[in-house]
């Protein structure tokens, strides 16, 4: 290995995998920039009747304002504070954020307290039946919006290369479709068995449980889950690690 450990980063192909590349870069590491999720907003606006109305995403915060949603007397609820803080900046103002930035986190929050009420849950495609299902099941009437489906860039795939040849020393999956999509790229490209090999050996970086035991249940060996659901924690942890090894 060498002193700078090479790290894929698999965020969306806007200002956040610049970012990403800047702070892997900053933390002393040499980025490999491989976006496995791309953005396609269906042009849905989430109800503005509900007593809840839960965002999961930056992504989310952003498709809504460009839709003029407004809250009225919703309860506007926020998973995670990257979450808050984009809504923040697109001038909602955020009501609730679980302790636990996950969808069993806000299930637990709202638990006891949202029976009978009207909850709108707006999303990507890809969201856990976790949430849903949790809501539902304390009694609230749930209302999901797609507000984009998330989709594999057609050039993704050059991670998975470096991975079966064991040239990568860590990779950041953010979520499990960021893992699925790294799989596909590496399978559409014949090295999925070697791309998996290769990760063996390198430090396997995820945010959130659901998201570790995606990679468990596809053979890979899962190293670091930050106690913390960001980006920035989870580059921090995956680089001390790679940088120890």
């Amino acid at each position: 290995m060498t002193d700078r450990p090479r790290i894929a980063a698999f965020r969306p192909d806007d200002e956040r995998i610049t970012e990403a590349v800047e702070l892997l870069d900053e933390l002393g590491a040499d980025p490999v920039p491989d976006p496995m999720l791309e953005v396609d907003p269906t042009g849905a606006v989430p109800r503005s009747d509900a007593d809840y109305a839960v965002f999961t995403s930056k992504t989310g915060a952003e498709l809504i304002a460009e839709a003029d949603w407004t809250p009225g007397e919703t309860t506007v609820c926020a998973i995670g504070d990257p979450t808050a803080a984009a809504l923040a900046a697109e001038g909602y103002s955020v009501d609730l954020v679980p302790a636990e930035f996950s969808s069993s986190g806000l299930v637990d929050t709202l638990e006891g307290t949202c029976d009978g009420a009207r909850i709108e849950v707006a999303r990507s495609d890809h969201g856990s039946s976790v949430l849903l299902d949790g809501l539902n099941d304390a009694g609230a009437y749930v209302h999901e919006t797609v507000l984009y489906r998330l989709t594999r860039p057609a050039e993704a795939g050059e991670s998975a290369e470096l991975a079966a040849a064991g040239e990568l020393d860590a990779v950041l999956f953010t979520s499990s479709l960021t893992v699925e999509h790294f799989l596909d790229a590496a399978d559409d490209r014949g090295v999925q068995d070697d791309a998996v090999a290769g990760l063996a050996d390198a430090v396997v970086a995820v945010i959130g449980e659901p998201t570790a035991e995606t990679a468990r249940a596809h053979g890979l060996s899962v190293d670091v889950v930050p106690d913390q659901a960001d980006f920035e924690t989870l580059a921090r942890d995956a680089v001390a690690a790679a940088s120890s090894d």
